[in-house]
């Protein structure tokens, strides 16, 4: 693990973003990834006000390593029942409306410094193979857009969408064929979705990857899933790390934690994620010396 390479999203800190940025700087973390600042959603901000950000994040000594935002968390057919999940507050929209949301979203990534944006695949369809063509379809156009403004898309395995799942993903990913659309692999959510995330999961995904987030889960006795800090889900991560490194992936890594100890805060939920992640990669350390 590359402590270099190691960020957080700034709203699984806090919802204020100074509070988040110092969080950061102060444990040693170097890029940040946004998605709700200040109780707004990055997407509505206005490029002042994304300015601001930017300023006050490299004044930490950070980076904006990606955008997080909600492309593509729509329905392919707002006819057709499908599955949902959080939007963290955006309205729900047609797909031409997502299309907007993604030149904006470009826009944004410019003012904020990066080249990253990530993306989802529609809400789950009951059969989404079905769909397929339909989604590789807008994928592609989509693809077409981030080349022109040399942007990288990270594709996200999301159980609530039609790429949940490594497989999925990783299909996708291969079915467009563009060094513009690359995976966005998150081992908790393969988890928490109830499948195996290492090394099933990554064996499917491995070549695909172009950014990792890490949160770990667990399935609990009534079948429900649940977050939980890393380290103690299902979630083989000191393996998974291992299999990464071996495998040459010099990207970034983002806590995502999605965790919050009872009576506690989203802050200590991340603060108890790193803290397992540091214990992880010191238990690799030494077995390897």
């Amino acid at each position: 693990m590359r402590w270099e390479a190691l960020g957080v999203l700034t709203d699984e800190v806090s919802d204020h973003l100074d509070e988040a940025l110092d969080w950061a700087a102060g444990n040693g973390l170097k890029h940040v990834e946004l998605r709700v600042v200040d109780g707004i959603h990055v997407m509505d901000l206005t490029d002042e006000q994304l300015r601001e950000i930017r300023r006050k994040v490299e004044r930490r000594g950070l980076f904006v390593s990606a955008l997080a935002s909600p492309v593509f968390k729509c329905a392919l057919d707002s006819d057709r029942q499908v599955a949902s999940g959080d939007t963290f507050g955006q309205q729900e929209e047609d797909v031409e409306s997502h299309f907007r949301m993604l030149e904006r979203a470009m826009e944004i990534a410019g003012l904020l410094g990066t080249s990253r944006i990530r993306i989802f695949s529609f809400w789950r369809e009951s059969d989404p193979s079905a769909y397929r063509q339909s989604i590789v379809s807008h994928l592609q156009r989509a693809a077409v857009l981030a080349e022109e403004r040399q942007v990288t898309l990270l594709l996200e395995n999301e159980p609530s969408c039609n790429g949940g799942y490594a497989e999925e993903v990783a299909e996708l990913v291969e079915a467009v064929g563009s060094s513009a659309l690359q995976a966005l692999w998150d081992p908790g959510n393969e988890a928490y979705g109830g499948r195996e995330a290492y090394p099933a999961g990554y064996d499917r995904i491995r070549q695909s990857i172009g950014h990792v987030h890490l949160k770990d889960a667990l399935i609990r006795p009534d079948g429900s899933p649940q977050c939980v800090p890393l380290g103690s889900g299902s979630v083989l991560l000191q393996e998974q790390l291992q299999a990464l490194r071996d495998d040459g992936y010099d990207g970034l890594y983002t806590l995502e934690t999605h965790y919050i100890p009872e009576g506690g805060t989203k802050r200590m939920g991340t603060q108890m994620t790193l803290d397992g992640l540091r214990a992880l990669v010191a238990k690799g350390e030494a077995a390897e010396g």
